[in-house]
């Protein structure tokens, strides 16, 4: 009987000492900054947004380091992207399908954590991206920088291909002027813990 209890007292710790050495936090920012970039048959070309909406679960050690993400959405409209040209604009919305497909969003599928310096953090993600209407898991590698305000520096950038996500690669000038398949793109935002947030 004694036995059994020691098992139980000590299957109980087993489960509830790492709640107690790791905190969870949530950090937010409805200004996350985003720029797509991509290359013409004349030119390079750029879009830019900056009111991305973005939730990440963050655990920590006793020591305030990251050990884990836990979880993480992001959601962007298509049509909140702008590249300064309404006839580029009008192009890029109808490969994004936009007025079907409002929202371009991230949720994060697994992440592994590991630092050099306990300053930045690289984040090895798979990314379950939704573009254009169609999800892909897509890995990615993120740099979390936490600085003495409270807040989590959060930057990334990733190549895709249009075609991947059944997108037709945008065409200006009667189709005189082509854009290439690839396009990076880039986040960078500071999140603040939650009631705290941009």
């Amino acid at each position: 009987m004694k036995s059994m209890m020691f098992k139980g007292v000590t299957l109980f710790f087993m489960l509830i000492l790492p709640m107690l050495v790791n905190a969870q936090d949530k950090y937010s920012t409805k200004a996350a900054a985003v720029t797509v970039e991509g290359t013409s048959t004349m030119h390079d070309w750029e879009m830019k947004a900056a009111n991305g909406d973005c939730t990440i679960g963050i655990t920590t050690n006793d020591a305030g380091q990251i050990t884990d993400v836990v979880s993480m959405n992001f959601t962007i409209s298509s049509k909140a992207l702008k590249s300064g040209k309404d006839g580029m604009d009008k192009n890029a919305y109808k490969a994004l399908k936009a007025d079907k497909n409002a929202n371009i969003t991230a949720s994060l599928k697994s992440a592994t954590v590991s630092t050099k310096d306990n300053v930045t953090y690289t984040v090895n993600a798979k990314v379950n991206l939704t573009v254009a209407g169609k999800t892909l898991e897509v890995p990615m590698v993120v740099y979390l920088k936490p600085n003495k305000a409270g807040a989590i520096n959060v930057t990334t950038e990733k190549k895709i291909g249009m075609k991947d996500f059944g997108m037709d690669p945008p065409s200006f000038m009667l189709g005189a002027v082509k854009t290439g398949n690839e396009v990076t793109i880039k986040f960078n935002f500071n999140a603040n813990k939650m009631n705290e947030v941009n």
